[in-house]
C-alpha cells in the first residue's frame, strides 16, 4: 500500500498511513478519518509517516518547520513554532542542572510570538491545515477556552467557517486584539454548565447536516501538531528529555508528547529515551488523578453536579474535561503506563505560589495551567521525585497573556445563541440553520 499523498500550498507535502491502535491494522486516510473504519472498541488511530527521520525548516515557516511530521493538505498564514530554552533561573532556583522551558505564548523577546498566547495554536493551525474546504462543511470545535480563542483566531485569518460551542462562564477567554471574521460563530452553554456541556451542544450540531466534527484527541492533527512541543524541545535539547511535566484536563497534550517521544526514538538521532510523563490536575478537579491513583483504567464515576462545583472552585479552568481520553487505547493511560509516568494534583494555592515564582525568576507571567504544571515541577523536587541532573522539559502551554493585553486594545467574541444546558434538539437545530456563514 502506497501513503496518501497530499499536496499542500508552498510545495509541502505530507505523506502518510493511519494505524489503528486496537487492531494495528494500516489503512489510507480517506480526508477527515477520526476513527478506524469498521472497529467498534474504543481507540485512537495514529498518523504512520513515510518520513521516518524529522526534517526541520527555518523559524520562517513557523509551526509547519515540522511539516513532514504534521497531516496536513496545505499551510496556513499566521503560525508560531513552540520556544524552546534552557533554564537560568528557575533552574538555579529548584537546584536542576538541565531544565528546559518549552514556552508557548507571547514573549518577544525570546521569539515567541503566540497571538493567543496558548499552544492550542499548535493544534489549531495543524487541524485546519489538514482541513478540506471542498467538503463544504461547517468545523465544529467544543472548548473550555483556550482551544476556542485559537481555532477562532486562526479560521478567521484563513476564512474557514468555524461554529464554536463554549461554556457561558469561560467566554471571558474569547478576548482577541483584532476582529473575528463573521465566518466563526460562537454559542454558548448557559452558566452553571461546564466543557461537558459544551461538548453536548456540539455533539448535537454535528448530528445536522452540514456541520462536521473537529473530533478533539480522535483527531491525528491536533495531537501532532501538540506533539510540535516535543519536536521543538528535542531539537533543541539534542535528545529526547527524560522527564515532561504538563497540566491536564483532556491529557491530549501528553498523548501527543508519547506519540511524538516513539517517533523520535524511531529516527535514531536522538536517543531511545521513553520520556516520564508527569502530568497535574488542579485540585479538586483531578478526575484523571483519582482513576489512575486507582490504578483502574476505567474512569471513576463523577456525580454531574459535584463536578461542576468542583469545576467552579479551580483557577484553571481549561482543565475541566470530565470525559477525557483516559481510557480509549492509545489514550492517557497507555502513555502514562508505558512511560512509567504519574499524576500529580496541584491547589490553587500552590499554582499561585508557582506563577509568581516563575514570573519572578523567568520574567513572563503564566496561564494557570502552565502554573499548575510549574507547580507540579516545584513538587517533585522537592520530595524526590525526579534526579536533580535529570534532563527536564517543562511544558509552559500558555503564557504571556497579561502582558499581551496591557499592550493591545482587547475585544471580546460574544455568542449568537446561549443554550440551556440541556437544550432541546430541535430548538438548536433551527437556531443553527439559521445562521449564515
Amino acid at each position: 500500500m502506497q501513503p496518501r499523498n497530499i499536496m499542500a500550498e508552498n510545495s509541502i507535502a505530507t505523506q502518510y498511513l493511519l494505524q489503528s491502535l486496537v487492531s494495528g491494522k494500516i489503512f489510507e486516510d480517506t480526508g477527515w478519518l477520526l476513527n478506524a473504519p469498521g472497529e467498534e472498541k474504543p481507540g485512537l488511530i495514529r498518523a504512520i509517516y513515510n518520513d521516518k527521520q524529522l526534517k526541520v525548516k527555518d523559524h520562517s515557516s513557523g509551526l509547519y518547520r515540522f511539516a513532514n511530521w504534521l497531516p496536513i493538505r496545505r499551510t496556513l498564514k499566521g503560525s508560531s513554532a513552540p520556544l524552546t530554552y534552557r533554564s537560568e533561573y528557575l533552574a538555579l532556583e529548584l537546584g536542576l542542572t538541565n531544565l528546559f522551558i518549552t514556552f508557548n505564548g507571547y514573549w518577544p523577546e525570546k521569539g515567541a510570538k503566540m497571538s493567543t498566547c496558548s499552544f492550542k495554536e499548535t493544534e489549531a493551525y495543524s487541524v485546519c491545515a489538514r482541513f478540506d474546504p471542498a467538503m463544504g462543511k461547517v468545523l465544529v470545535v467544543a472548548s473550555a477556552g483556550n482551544t476556542a480563542r485559537a481555532f477562532a483566531r486562526v479560521c478567521s485569518d484563513n476564512k474557514i467557517p468555524l461554529l464554536l460551542c463554549v461554556p457561558e462562564d469561560n467566554l471571558n477567554a474569547l478576548w482577541f486584539d483584532e476582529p473575528i471574521d463573521d465566518c466563526v460563530k460562537l454559542v454558548a452553554s448557559r452558566k452553571g454548565g461546564d466543557y461537558f456541556d459544551a461538548i453536548h451542544l456540539s455533539n448535537l450540531a454535528c448530528s445536522f447536516n452540514d456541520f462536521i466534527a473537529e473530533g478533539g484527541a480522535k483527531n491525528i492533527a491536533r495531537r501532532d501538531g501538540m506533539g510540535t512541543t516535543v519536536l521543538s524541545a528535542v531539537t533543541e535539547i539534542g535528545r529526547i528529555p527524560d522527564y515532561y511535566f504538563q497540566a491536564v484536563g483532556s491529557g491530549t497534550g501528553a498523548i501527543a508528547a508519547w506519540e511524538a517521544n516513539l517517533r523520535l526514538i524511531a529516527d535514531g538521532r536522538f536517543g531511545n529515551t521513553v520520556m516520564k510523563l508527569i502530568v497535574s490536575q488542579n485540585s479538586p478537579f483531578t478526575p484523571i488523578y483519582d482513576a489512575w491513583k486507582a490504578g483502574s483504567r476505567e474512569m471513576l464515576p463523577y456525580e454531574d453536579a459535584l463536578a461542576r462545583s468542583h469545576v467552579e472552585k479551580i483557577d484553571a479552568k481549561v482543565l475541566s474535561n470530565r470525559r477525557p481520553p483516559y481510557p480509549l487505547a492509545g489514550g492517557l493511560y497507555d502513555a502514562l503506563t508505558t512511560s512509567v509516568g504519574d499524576v500529580m494534583k496541584m491547589t490553587n494555592a500552590e499554582s499561585s505560589e508557582a506563577s509568581h515564582i516563575f514570573l519572578n525568576v523567568e520574567g513572563i507571567d503564566l496561564h494557570p495551567a502552565a502554573a499548575v504544571a510549574t507547580a507540579s515541577l516545584i513538587k517533585a523536587v522537592k520530595v524526590g521525585k525526579v534526579e536533580k541532573d535529570a534532563v527536564i522539559m517543562l511544558n509552559i502551554t500558555g503564557g504571556g497573556e497579561i502582558r499581551f493585553k496591557k499592550e493591545r486594545k482587547i475585544q471580546y467574541l460574544e455568542p449568537v445563541f446561549v443554550f440551556d444546558i440541556n437544550p432541546d434538539p430541535g430548538e438548536v437545530k433551527k437556531k443553527l440553520e439559521s445562521l449564515r456563514w
